[in-house]
């Protein structure tokens, strides 16, 4: 094959590279819709839960038994269920966890005993895992570079939902039977979100899912002088050549995927093929992940999870105590951090550009900026340095959750997105069961307790990434030496 012929074909592949930002536009845009009004659903639900379970006679130790069910549910099945996205791929495993989850939030409506509450918040508690796949299916569809920035928009449109549900559950509540017309409303907003889904070009979803991986050498190969394209062009046309014949059925069939980083090979079992297979499946990407060297991830997560619970676990009766707070006051504190939160969102692309996308130096960063904000809320001698350093707050852990998911699947590899993801959200479940008792325990030495142990926490996680991230810097560069003697 002629070398112009080749560089034809390159040029073609960087003009469709620079195209598919375009054409996938809408797919992105759908997701962001759809995280909105995930998240907009379950808060409209998540501040009258405890009242009801109250108005249906529970005790209070009863009431929390009740209400541990479902972050026990969560912290088993998030894996799961993000390792089972993974096998049978994202729009079946989505589209069954709206649908299961309309069926929970619908059971939620119907509820008039505390035995069917708690089978309600069975199906919610298993299958309540579509932000985490909307997550993955993102970083199917943009290239390694791009991810941070699309992660960032996602969560902000998340939080925005998360922000004006409680306004609309509160407003329906004020009329007989809220509760229960507030759940179905949430029902009905899963069950549009499943339409939506369902609706999205998953054709044009499954050809980009599968070029993903070519993005970055591709560009590269676009960016290069007229010498070494020729050289590349070269090398991609005798690549094509060898693999021609099936290069015109990956839009009807899920294509092998390359090896992820450390050997790991990640296939893709069709939806019709046995459970018995797809169990298998599941288990055997759960094991890979287990046993991988990714060990200081997760526990920096843990480990952050706990210490920012640990800062918001008293907050209200803090201010109340230590600075005669009313709880309007603490109520508009709260509200004005999650809108920067939310906000914040949008600057994670800004920010890991500034940072030349060394997201683990960013990291490392965000984990001192929050661990210095803890500090200063736990020793605030006045109001206005507590508004302060919520301020900062929700921006450094807005930042420090899109880098730590980042991180996670560039050493874990994006072809394992959904297993990733959901260990990441399975971590995140044992912090919520760990942190409470924590805070209570704090509690009884000072207010200024939980925050404080918070403080130590964070500490541990930033030694542990001042150790560790050295370690990850020498692995990236003997790997990009290596891929240089390949070329």
């Amino acid at each position: 094959m002629s070398s112009c012929h080749c560089g034809r074909m390159n040029n073609a592949k960087c003009s469709s590279f620079f195209q598919q930002p375009r054409r996938r536009t809408r797919i992105i845009q759908c997701i962001y819709v759809v995280g909105f009004m995930d998240l907009f659903g379950v808060s409209m639900i998540i501040p009258l839960l405890s009242h009801h379970v109250k108005a249906l006679g529970a005790s209070p130790t009863v009431a929390g038994i009740v209400g541990s069910t479902y972050g026990v549910l969560q912290l088993f099945s998030s894996t799961i269920v993000g390792s089972w996205s993974d096998v049978v791929g994202r729009r079946y495993s989505l589209l069954t966890c709206l649908l299961l989850s309309t069926l929970g939030y619908g059971l939620l409506g119907m509820s008039t005993s505390i035995a069917f509450f708690v089978l309600a918040r069975i199906p919610v508690g298993l299958f309540k895992h579509s932000l985490s796949i909307c997550r993955a299916l993102l970083s199917d569809l943009v290239s390694e570079k791009e991810r941070p920035l699309v992660m960032g928009h996602f969560n902000a449109a998340s939080s925005v939902g998360f922000i004006l549900g409680p306004v609309v559950g509160g407003y329906l509540t004020e009329h007989e039977g809220g509760f229960y017309t507030s759940s179905f409303t949430c029902a009905a907003i899963f069950l549009l979100n499943a339409g939506l889904v369902w609706m999205l070009p998953w054709s044009e979803t499954l050809v980009y899912r599968t070029d993903a991986n070519s993005n970055r050498s591709t560009a590269k190969a676009c960016n290069n002088d007229d010498n070494n394209i020729n050289n590349s062009a070269y090398h991609n046309c005798s690549h094509e050549n060898n693999h021609h014949p099936s290069a015109t059925t990956e839009t009807t069939a899920p294509r092998k995927r390359a090896p992820a980083a450390g050997g790991i090979s990640w296939g893709e079992v069709s939806l019709l093929q046995p459970a018995w297979r797809q169990l298998s499946s599941v288990v055997s990407k759960i094991h890979m992940v287990a046993s991988s060297d990714m060990w200081d991830l997760f526990l920096v997560r843990l480990l952050m999870a706990i210490a920012i619970m640990l800062y918001y676990s008293n907050f209200s009766l803090a201010m109340e105590e230590r600075f005669s707070l009313k709880p309007k006051v603490t109520g508009y504190l709260i509200s004005y951090s999650s809108t920067l939160g939310a906000l914040a969102g949008f600057l994670v692309g800004p920010v890991t550009q500034l940072y030349a996308d060394n997201m683990s130096g960013l990291l490392l960063h965000s984990t001192m900026l929050t661990c210095l904000l803890i500090f200063l809320y736990a020793a605030a001698p006045s109001f206005w340095q507590v508004l302060l350093s919520s301020t900062f707050f929700a921006i450094s852990t807005t930042i420090g959750r899109t880098c730590i998911t980042d991180l996670e699947l560039q050493r874990g590899g994006v072809q394992a997105s959904g297993t990733l993801i959901g260990a990441g959200q399975s971590v995140t479940a044992v912090g919520r069961v760990l942190a409470p008792l924590l805070s209570g325990l704090a509690q009884e030495f000072s207010p200024c307790g939980p925050p404080s142990l918070g403080v130590l926490l964070a500490l541990a996680a930033v030694g542990l990434l001042l150790i560790r991230i050295p370690k990850w810097d020498g692995r990236g560069k003997s790997k990009l030496a290596k891929l240089r003697n390949v070329e």
